[in-house]
């Protein structure tokens, strides 16, 4: 009970330091929320690494995000048309080995499924699905497919890039996503925020010789046309291949500026739908992505992109679908607030969040930065915001039936230990998606109104049929088991009264 007093103490603290411009009020602490971790290659963090250290290295970061409730882990497995697995279609990273193309005799991603699966968190493999080359790039793989069809390929500025005009670039993103999801017992699928490139001033990105002139306004809506063209056909992949794997994006923090359309958010800065070619609202009201996480990494009170603004404008508009934000660690972290219990801006912005009643979670960039608690980031979740478990949001739209109950709910002695077990109904389900895929304990004590609509009570989440009690445990309570399907769809809970 005393970590529960210490909580809604932080909580009143909270409540009464507002350092935003508006008042705020704070939100019951949420039972689902989506709590992500971006960990990427592209900036080299493994370089250097043989297997035992990159293990060890990614262990270190998953037990520390653990130790917040982090519950998904988003994983770069393709930077640049390479592969951070064994791959028959593109040739291993250079972020991995050195080189790209050479084995580093064993599966990275594999090992992160198995590991994130351990500690009940959802694993989304990470594609760049336009990006060939990037400029630090400096020997290609005979294997890559920018050797096999060089015409498929245009380059600009240092970088190489998949035409996103062609139907055969199309083709092979889905045939490598393909591999991904069918080998490998992902929770996700995501994309991030580099469609056609980042603009350069002054210089074109060369994609005349398949543009047609006609049917379209401007090159920019043929562009659009294109990438239209790629996010359906990877829902289509994902939806056909393994119905409960989410597909989602993580656009740039812009959409529009109000500047460009009366709609846009009150912002002035680069434009996902005008710059970058992607019209994700569209994905989104199409049904195309199952959720979205804008990167809004700008401080609050940015002169170009205030970060409340954004989170307001995303939260009126994009919640066809579930929207979480994307939050940037160290520019947060170095944003001073001396309003701020933390002294920056970390308490206002995930404040700010949680009051948006469209926005169910957020995903740090970069994990490693929350992971070894820069600025005390992890110190504060772990303090309030993110001190219970939190189930993942549901997605209605892909599926709303719950399993059914656990049966035989009773608590046994092994080995001088208190051990919780229960059965599962033994019957096949007719449909994959209702099959029993984790379980949630919650214990309640004597006397206390039994409500697992309250994630303190939360005291397990595994994929066992089994939970050992703490050792020391005195006194009677009540534990009820739920079960949970893939899409996290939550069972009727059956109670079993405990003295000990």
């Amino acid at each position: 009970m005393r970590v529960r007093y210490i909580y809604l103490l932080l909580v009143a603290v909270l409540l009464a330091s507002c350092g935003s411009k508006k008042n705020i009020t704070q939100v019951k602490y949420p039972k689902r929320e989506f709590r992500g971790a971006w960990i990427q290659a592209v900036n080299g963090q493994f370089s250097g690494m043989d297997e035992k250290e990159m293990k060890n290295y990614l262990v270190e970061m998953l037990d520390n995000l653990q130790k917040v409730n982090v519950n998904a882990i988003i994983f770069q497995v393709r930077v640049e048309g390479d592969a951070l697995y064994p791959s028959e279609i593109e040739p291993w990273s250079r972020f991995i080995t050195g080189v790209q193309g050479r084995s580093p005799g064993w599966d990275p991603l594999a090992f992160m499924v198995t590991e994130c699966h351990k500690r009940n968190m959802e694993l989304h493999a990470w594609i760049n699905p336009y990006r060939a080359r990037t400029k630090g790039t400096t020997y290609v793989a005979p294997t890559h497919f920018s050797k096999k069809r060089p015409r498929n390929f245009i380059e600009y500025e240092g970088q190489l890039y998949f035409n996103p005009a062609m139907q055969s670039n199309r083709d092979h993103i889905c045939k490598v996503v393909t591999d991904i999801i069918t080998r490998y017992d992902v929770d996700g699928l995501h994309i991030d925020d580099y469609f056609y490139p980042y603009p350069v001033k002054g210089k074109e990105f060369d994609d005349d010789a398949l543009y047609p002139k006609e049917g379209y306004a401007d090159k920019a809506e043929w562009r659009r046309e294109n990438v239209n063209h790629l996010i359906y056909q990877l829902h289509r992949t994902v939806r056909q291949l393994k119905p409960w794997v989410k597909f989602g994006v993580s656009p740039f923090g812009i959409y529009r500026n109000v500047g460009s359309d009366p709609d846009g958010s009150k912002t002035k800065g680069l434009q996902c739908y005008d710059d970058l070619n992607a019209d994700v609202l569209f994905w989104i009201n199409e049904g195309w992505v199952d959720y979205c996480i804008p990167q809004v990494y700008w401080e609050i009170g940015h002169s170009a992109a205030d970060y409340e603004e954004l989170v307001e404008w995303w939260a009126a508009n994009a919640s066809n679908r579930p929207l979480y934000i994307g939050q940037d660690v160290q520019r947060t972290i170095k944003a001073k607030d001396a309003t701020s219990k933390t002294g920056n801006q970390q308490e206002p912005k995930y404040r700010m969040q949680r009051a948006q009643k469209n926005i169910k979670g957020s995903c740090f960039w970069d994990a490693a930065s929350a992971a070894n608690n820069a600025g005390g980031y992890r110190d504060y979740l772990a303090a309030g915001m993110y001190c219970y478990p939190s189930l993942m949001p549901q997605y209605p739209f892909i599926d709303n039936v719950a399993p059914k109950k656990v049966k035989g709910v009773k608590l046994i002695e092994d080995d001088g230990k208190n051990v919780l077990v229960w059965i599962n109904d033994k019957k096949p389900v007719k449909d994959v998606m209702n099959e029993p895929y984790s379980y949630v304990v919650y214990r309640f004590d004597k006397g206390e109104k039994v409500n697992i609509s309250d994630p303190s009570r939360i005291v397990h989440i595994a994929r066992q049929c089994y939970y050992e009690l703490p050792a020391g445990l005195d006194g009677e309570f009540t534990y009820v088991v739920t079960v949970l399907d893939r899409m996290q769809n939550e069972s009727l809970g059956v109670k079993c009264k405990v003295k000990l």
